[in-house]
């Protein structure tokens, strides 16, 4: 289809693609709902071609799968919700083999606990770990699972051709290998085929059948352009006469934390069209906060690596996970956004949480167990901001020692050994598993972890790391063979989680 404007025929030429496809077997499709204009413009097709078939053909399950990465925007992650209650109300209704799943990835690779309670930094361009732990993941494993239990999946995608350059020449490679037709592998599941309805159309073309076709579920395709013409810098959604006459449907805005672009104009844009939504300014500064050049986010992380081993890179040190008074600092912050959000934003956001009470939970367990953190400072820091007391049942504090032992500690750390930085961490650190071994029936392992520590604390500080290091350094070789990429490798795998 090569035409601008979709005309009658077109959407019912796509309609009968899919309830051929949808007849010819019992594979069960999936299709990936992120409530955009090319999602929504997807599940509408489907949901309408199914209603054409009469019930007694209706043999398959049709999932509809969303991804909340718990970080999405406040306005989208509520137009999300109110559109997937919908979504299940009305099929349920309509008597329609239309299940709705809403998943969420696992706790230990949300966005806030990697950052706020392991340390990681903030995704980038050579360290994108946020994408796979917080999209894929979920996404493939509900996959996996469906084709467990039928053998074979069918994903219904609303991806396009005319997006990218570079998506046009993948989605054409696919074709070529396509089994059978309109059914491209994936790539990436086996027994798993991709089916790409609108894979033709262009942008104009999905806006046209949005506007000119009610959504059948019931929420606003209006409200769903007006988003995007917010989301728009200029604010417009022009009428589009040529190619050069830009479109508000190439507006883009997911999570509001992201980090890989230099500048989140989606969320600036909102904030400028729209004085309601002024609300949002602090996210936007938190998330500007978060996102500082990568030299000043240098001087916020401790100069070793997750294990505590240092590396060297280029004659200076690689900086690993975020210290502790940086990673309280995010986690104070974070709070006085959430409350502010749940005080001054409109009312569908009262109860929004931008971190959840699981999450909060994770965080401290890794401050106390991981990190040896027996300060237990966060408890603390949620009622100074929120006024409330943190209600936690499941994690197992230090039986010993607590903040008044670790600010004794720190002070004479300081006092009698200046020059020693780690030295606090150390003896904070041994102190905690000593305490916690002497709790137990068994004290195997704790030598093993004794002597873990105090190689950890090697070193009195970052000069003298990086003194030692200039002797002899794996990553120091790799900068010798020129190879910046296994820099970032070798850095990367050590901060993964087990």
């Amino acid at each position: 289809m090569n035409q601008s404007k979709l005309t009658k025929q077109d959407i019912e030429n796509v309609l009968e693609v899919i309830r051929d496809l949808y007849l010819e077997d019992s594979i069960p499709w999936v299709i990936g709902y992120s409530g955009g204009k090319d999602s929504t413009a997807t599940v509408q097709l489907v949901w309408t071609a199914l209603a054409q078939i009469p019930a007694e053909k209706r043999h398959k399950q049709v999932y509809v799968i969303s991804s909340d990465t718990l970080v999405e925007s406040p306005v989208v992650a509520a137009w999300l919700a109110q559109s997937l209650k919908k979504m299940e109300k009305v099929a349920k209704e309509s008597d329609l083999p239309i299940e709705v799943h809403q998943l969420i990835p696992k706790i230990d690779n949300t966005f806030w606990v990697n950052v706020i309670g392991r340390g990681y930094p903030y995704p980038r361009r050579n360290m994108r770990w946020c994408t796979d732990r917080l999209k894929i993941q979920p996404t493939n494993k509900f996959v996996e699972d469906v084709i467990s239990l039928s053998g074979e999946a069918i994903m219904v995608l609303g991806t396009r051709k005319a997006e990218s350059s570079a998506r046009r020449q993948r989605m054409e490679g696919y074709e070529k290998k396509r089994v059978r037709e309109h059914l491209s592998p994936s790539t990436t599941l086996v027994n798993a085929f991709v089916f790409s309805p609108i894979e033709d159309w262009t942008s104009d073309n999905v806006w046209q059948y949005l506007m000119q076709y009610p959504n059948v579920w019931g929420q606003s395709n209006k409200e769903l352009l007006a988003m995007y013409s917010g989301a728009s810098a200029d604010g417009e959604c022009p009428l589009v006469v040529d190619t050069s006459t830009p479109s508000c449907g190439n507006s883009r805005f997911g999570c509001w934390v992201c980090t890989m672009v230099a500048e989140d104009k989606s969320m600036a844009a909102m904030i400028q069209n729209d004085e309601e939504k002024a609300w949002m300014l602090p996210l936007l500064d938190f998330r500007n906060e978060i996102g500082v050049p990568q030299e000043i986010d240098r001087s916020r992380r401790d100069f070793r690596r997750m294990d505590g081993s240092p590396t060297l890179y280029n004659g200076k040190l690689v900086h690993g996970p975020y210290t502790r008074e940086v990673r309280e600092h995010f986690l104070r912050r974070l709070l006085e956004v959430e409350k502010y959000i749940q005080t001054c934003g409109p009312e569908e956001l009262k109860e929004h949480p931008l971190i959840t009470h699981e999450e909060l939970c994770r965080i401290r367990q890794i401050w106390l167990n991981d990190k040896h953190e027996f300060i237990d400072s966060l408890p603390k820091i949620y009622k100074e901001v929120t006024g409330k007391e943190f209600v936690d049942y499941s994690t197992v504090t230090n039986r010993y020692f607590s903040d008044k032992e670790w600010s004794i500690l720190e002070e004479t750390c300081k006092e009698e050994f200046p020059d020693e930085e780690l030295l606090h961490t150390m003896c904070a650190s041994l102190l905690d598993v000593e305490s916690r071994y002497n709790l137990m029936t068994s004290r195997r392992g704790v030598n093993q972890q004794l002597e873990k520590i105090v190689r950890k604390c090697f070193y009195a500080n970052e000069e003298d790391a990086e003194s030692f290091l200039k002797q002899y350094s794996p990553a120091d070789e790799l900068h010798e063979q020129g190879d910046v990429s296994l820099v970032d490798e070798y850095y990367v795998q050590e901060v993964s989680p087990e």
